[in-house]
């Protein structure tokens, strides 16, 4: 088989880390090659070098047997090489089409043609089941759906090489499983695919071969028939990996959060996108919120979290009405929330670890004294929360900006677990997170809830929902239509109610109770 592409000796380095050191890979052609690796392992600052996006220290990159240089995205562009990014790389403003047409300008005389792009739009999201409209502002399509416009982005370039940085880290399973559909197409087509994960089920399921980095090396190639999930587990940490969830049988006890008939309008005015929702949370359970992308889900915890003003209903915690409170009133009333979307709810991407460590907790002792902050006592916050949450970075002081997805994920994780909470919201805990960092989220989740306080949590990950969950909800157009006893409900059955199958069939909720 024909080698497309090969990078020998590949280093980079960074003041404190050696992001890349010595690396040694090669695509071949019509093949898919996954690469696995902890967050921090260097798998996204090499494949930012073959994309163009940064240079490396030393090394070389030859495509088809010619040596490359690569001075900008364009330049790999230009030589067949496209990249979906596990952070997207789109202008929010802009439309669909326009941010698709982006480098890649179709005129008509002298104006943009933005019919044709839009009309190609159509047809590749139809093709390849990506449900985007062409006409939407970026800014206003929910994490999943930007997600989709970068795929069919690279797929509008016609690329011959493409790379694929945790592309299903915001997908549902249907949605996974019909991009793994894609993706088999297009290697049959003479396509080959780079393709980064965390997930190892998606790698057993379409690696024709497999590589694995840990601390800016390769430390081991892997065939998939000879592989198992535990394996390329222990690989990708340097140990043995849990990867079941332990937990005892829960011992729910009163109410803590109470939502009534919540109806929340979306973006656009007359639309709710949550309808007459009602459920409680109680202490010492965990209630899971399964969910196609765009059926409620962000809308409803943005309405609970102060982000965002339900149009009717009510919200309450621990009998105290909190349907009007700001975010800042929630924290200080012990609600914690890790966000979906890290960047824009999560972070101050431009301050420290250490800053974001205390961003709910700056004015308090020990962090602040008659107003003024207390840097040592912020700093040493920040060590422990490092060391303790395993955050790969050169030092506190590292801005958050600078971090790989995962370790940004664990900062928030980190401090939104380290304050006396009531309620912990959750969206999407362990997005593009590594095996590892995934089973040490899972245990202090359950930790939390063991400690008394309810859990609430949505997640695309059916696997997680089953094993986190004491109780389930599912959502579908904005409302919830089953909730069920964790213990009483597969896997299938919670994929067919998020395609709408039991509100199809039954027309009402249906209420469980374990």
């Amino acid at each position: 088989m024909t080698v497309v592409l090969e990078v020998r000796g590949i280093t980079k380095k960074y003041p404190g880390v050696v992001a890349n050191d010595g690396i040694d890979l090669d695509l071949r052609e019509g093949e898919i090659h996954c690469l696995l690796g902890e967050n921090g392992a260097g798998k996204s600052t090499l494949m930012n070098i073959i994309y163009g996006l940064s240079s490396p220290d030393s090394g070389e990159i030859r495509l088809k047997g010619k040596p490359i240089n690569l001075r900008s995205p364009k330049d790999a562009i230009e030589l067949g090489i496209g990249m979906v990014h596990q952070h997207f790389m789109l202008i929010p403003v802009f439309t669909v089409t326009e941010n698709i047409m982006l480098g890649a300008e179709e005129v008509r005389g002298m104006v943009l043609d933005r019919r044709k792009v839009s009309a190609r739009v159509r047809e590749l999201s139809k093709e390849y089941g990506l449900d985007v409209d062409p006409d939407a502002r970026v800014e206003d399509l929910p994490v999943g759906a930007q997600q989709r416009v970068e795929i069919i982005k690279a797929l509008y370039r016609n690329c011959q090489v493409l790379i694929l940085d945790e592309p299903t880290a915001v997908l549902t399973p249907q949605e996974t499983d019909e991009l793994l559909v894609v993706l088999k197409g297009l290697i049959k087509k003479g396509v080959s695919v780079l393709f980064i994960t965390h997930k190892l089920r998606e790698v057993l399921e379409v690696a024709d071969r497999i590589t694995v980095m840990r601390g800016g090396r390769v430390v081991a190639s892997a065939k998939p028939e000879e592989s198992d999930e535990h394996s390329l587990a222990a690989l990708m940490v340097g140990r043995d990996v849990t990867l079941t969830v332990e937990k005892t049988e829960a011992k729910p006890k009163d109410e803590v959060l109470v939502v009534k008939d919540l109806s929340v309008e979306g973006r656009h005015a007359g639309m709710d996108e949550v309808r007459s929702v009602s459920f409680s949370v109680r202490a010492g359970e965990i209630l899971g919120i399964a969910g196609v992308q765009g059926n409620g889900q962000t809308e409803l915890i943005e309405a609970i979290t102060g982000l965002r003003r339900p149009g009717r209903g009510s919200v309450s915690l621990l009998g105290k009405d909190i349907t009007a409170a700001t975010s800042r009133a929630l924290i200080e009333q012990g609600i914690s929330h890790v966000p979906e979307d890290r960047h824009r709810h999560g972070l101050v991407l431009s301050y420290s670890i250490a800053d974001n460590m205390v961003l709910c907790t700056y004015d308090k002792a020990p962090f602040a004294t008659r107003g003024v902050m207390q840097d040592d006592a912020i700093a040493e916050n920040a060590r422990k929360a490092v060391k303790d949450f395993d955050v790969r970075t050169p030092g506190i002081t590292t801005p958050a900006s600078a971090l790989s997805g995962g370790n940004q994920q664990k900062v928030i994780i980190a401090r939104e677990l380290g304050r006396p909470l009531k309620l912990l919201v959750v969206n999407q805990p362990t997005r593009g997170v590594d095996v590892g960092s995934i089973e040490r989220i899972h245990k202090e989740l359950v930790a939390v809830r063991d400690r008394g306080a309810a859990v609430l949590l949505v997640s695309a990950e059916l696997d997680e929902i089953l094993a986190l969950s004491d109780r389930i909800a599912v959502m579908y157009r904005g409302q919830i239509v089953s909730t069920v006893a964790a213990g009483q409900v597969t896997r299938a059955q919670l994929g067919a109610w998020m395609a709408g199958s039991r509100a199809q069939s039954e027309g009402s909720t249906v209420e469980v109770t374990a």
